[in-house]
């Protein structure tokens, strides 16, 4: 008949228009297979390189153990300089890795594009054909046709030709969904490249200071464990003076604390500042703090973490001030220093930072990298300290000290009585 020939064409223009595609979609497939091939051979060198740097954590955690001599010392700087150079490495194979994921999604977004394209060609072409044919009416094709029994074959077959349609129409609904899910993950991965070119521009610095730091104690110990030892007991006497001088300082600063103002303790106030957490000294009267300051009681909590480690926000807030104290007085104090007033009421210092990423003003979000720990000031090791305030218990000032007559050191500081203790407010480990 016809009018069943004329539909016979109108489906079979359909399969044409799909069976079109195939060779774009078979040419998208091996390109993605040769993507996928390279992308499970960079991953793997990640996940090789981060064992490597494993390595390098556990003896830089041995060496912190130690006695503290030259050649330890010495030897924490190599191994630092080693992991330095494994994380510069792991963060170049993830800007290939994104790369090679980027271009992945690519060959996905052209694939579906063409899919969408040759599914949207087809189904403008039959609906506009349907149309036509539905400009007859049932009576003048049951004329043409000439018998009741072929016009209900007619109507089924046209019941059916809508049907799938409507199938395609869904098929394309879903095609077009998968295509912005592909875009959203191409906004990510630029998003991640960006994140990774700046820490490894930020590695890269960190190592050189780190080489830097390494040829400066071979120069001023000429290599002699005596000369050295002689350093850590200058250096030493320095922290002890100046602790003193900041405990008499900070006695004759007033603050009446309101426990109401607080957030609730346990209540996870904070995220973790580093990923992976090692407590390595914790706050208030310990037994290592009876023996490590003139107070007998330490100030904030320490991480034990390998130089060059991110250091983050804890909540949501604003920078107050960053500096280096070591600018005043060397290897007495905080070193590179971060301080940040949180939304929630709670403030928060960073000490002995390497690289600090951050500026007084700066409206930071928890999980922003703001510095990478080191150290800096008075560290018997890499570490990051950290104390924490009320907001109004805290601010930046400047004090003398006889550790370095004539200068005047600058960094917050508060009454003794508005330091709190920061494992209140993280997560449960």
């Amino acid at each position: 008949m016809i009018i069943r020939k004329y539909i016979f064409r109108c489906l079979f223009a359909l399969c044409l228009c799909v069976l079109g595609a195939v060779p774009v979609f078979l040419y998208a497939a091996d390109s993605a297979s040769d993507l996928a091939d390279k992308i499970i051979v960079q991953n793997k060198a990640i996940s090789d390189l981060e064992k490597e740097i494993a390595q390098y954590q556990s003896q830089l955690t041995e060496l912190g153990k130690s006695k503290n001599t030259l050649a330890n010392a010495l030897q924490t700087l190599t191994v630092q300089s080693r992991k330095l150079s494994a994380d510069i490495k792991l963060t170049q194979d993830k800007i290939s890795a994104t790369n090679l994921r980027l271009s992945s999604l690519g060959t996905s977004i052209k694939k579906t594009g063409v899919s969408i394209d040759s599914m949207e060609a087809a189904l403008s072409k039959n609906i506009r054909d349907i149309n036509i044919s539905d400009t007859n009416s049932l009576g003048f094709i049951a004329l043409a046709e000439g018998n009741l029994s072929d016009l209900w074959h007619y109507v089924g077959e046209q019941q059916a030709f809508r049907q799938g349609i409507r199938e395609k129409t869904g098929q394309l609904t879903t095609t077009k969904d998968a295509l912005v899910v592909n875009q959203t993950a191409v906004s990510a991965a630029k998003a991640e490249l960006i994140k990774l070119d700046t820490q490894l521009r930020d590695q890269k610095t960190i190592n050189q200071k780190n080489q830097a730091q390494q040829s400066s104690l071979l120069k001023s110990t000429k290599n002699q464990e005596a000369t050295y030892q002689k350093l850590v007991a200058q250096k030493t006497a320095l922290k002890k003076q100046m602790e003193t001088d900041l405990a008499d300082y900070e006695s004759r600063l007033k603050y009446v604390l309101n426990p109401s103002s607080l957030p609730t303790t346990g209540s996870s106030t904070f995220i973790w500042p580093v990923d992976k957490v090692v407590v390595t000294q914790f706050f208030g009267r310990t037994v290592a703090a009876a023996r490590l300051y003139t107070t007998g009681s330490h100030n904030g909590i320490d991480f034990g973490v390998p130089t060059g480690t991110p250091v983050k926000a804890l909540a949501n807030g604003v920078v107050m001030g960053a500096g280096n104290a070591d600018i005043a007085c060397p290897g007495a104090s905080y070193g590179n220093w971060v301080f940040i007033k949180y939304d929630n009421g709670l403030s928060s210092v960073f000490g002995h930072l390497s690289l600090i990423k951050t500026s007084q003003g700066a409206r930071v979000s928890a999980g922003d990298v703001v510095a990478y720990s080191g150290a800096t000031g008075y560290a018997t090791g890499p570490h990051l300290h950290v104390s924490v305030f009320p907001n109004d218990g805290v601010s930046v000032n400047s004090f003398a000290s006889k550790a370095c007559p004539g200068r005047m050191i600058t960094i917050p500081t508060a009454a003794p009585n508005a330091y709190l203790d920061p494992m209140r407010y993280f997560p449960k480990k």
